[in-house]
């Protein structure tokens, strides 16, 4: 009867270390998590977190594709890293199209499964920094001038695409006197400088400034302060 028992016991034994294993290591203990992207000035970066489970010396995978097609490419600089963000602007340089994005991890051996991103179009996503604004005083008044923010994305010269090029936009223009705001004015995207006259002589103005995306009229915030005076 010992005789028989023995290996029962052993056989339950070897079942439920087999099954203890495999509940210490799920395939997703290492799974990335809250998979998304953030896109500033067309800047499109995949950003996860690590799963509390998992350990520090893990390695990512990121894939992506254009929406309806099948096949996914690899992410050349983002190929077992261990950073949790992967800059994707190059591969996703068309504004017009809708994205998918992928991520996995790795660690000894195991591969967690693949969690994908939602579905991403630079051109209704992305977000915009406020312009470069530089003053100028003359006898008629205060010459602002404004240069928008550039985007990842380059022309076959090597000269940066500026975000005006890739969809409409606009500035407003605040203007200071004594930290009470007194009034605002409103740029297109394509004029390359504004004069604000009629204002005091020799008295400090301080003007700050904001990017608008007509496309949904999402803003930036506002340009660093710069004051100036008046002849």
């Amino acid at each position: 009867m010992a005789s028989l028992l023995i290996p029962t016991l052993l056989l339950c034994y070897s079942s439920l270390s087999r099954c203890s294993e495999s509940k210490e290591y799920p395939l997703d203990v290492f799974a990335p998590q809250e998979v998304k992207f953030h896109s500033l000035d067309y800047r499109n970066v995949l950003h996860w977190k690590q799963h509390a489970n998992s350990t520090n010396d893990q390695q990512y995978f990121v894939q992506w594709k254009v929406y309806g097609e099948k096949q996914w490419t690899n992410a050349e600089k983002c190929h077992g890293i261990s950073r949790l963000f992967c800059d994707l602007s190059k591969e996703m340089s068309d504004p017009r199209e809708w994205y998918y994005a992928r991520v996995h991890a790795a660690h000894s051996g195991t591969q967690s499964p693949w969690v994908l991103s939602a579905r991403f179009n630079p051109k209704w996503e992305t977000s915009v920094s406020p312009p470069t604004m530089k003053l100028h005083v003359t006898e008629k008044g205060i010459v602002v001038r404004l240069k928008p923010p550039r985007s990842p994305h380059r022309r076959p010269n090597g000269s940066w695409i500026s975000v005006r090029r890739l969809q409409r936009m606009s500035f407003t223009i605040h203007l200071m006197q004594s930290d009470v705001e007194e009034e605002t004015f409103e740029m297109e995207g394509c004029a390359k400088q504004l004069l604000i006259s009629d204002l005091s002589p020799v008295t400090t103005y301080c003007l700050t400034a904001e990017s608008r995306l007509h496309l949904l009229d999402r803003r930036s915030t506002r340009s660093p302060r710069a004051c100036i005076t008046t002849l």
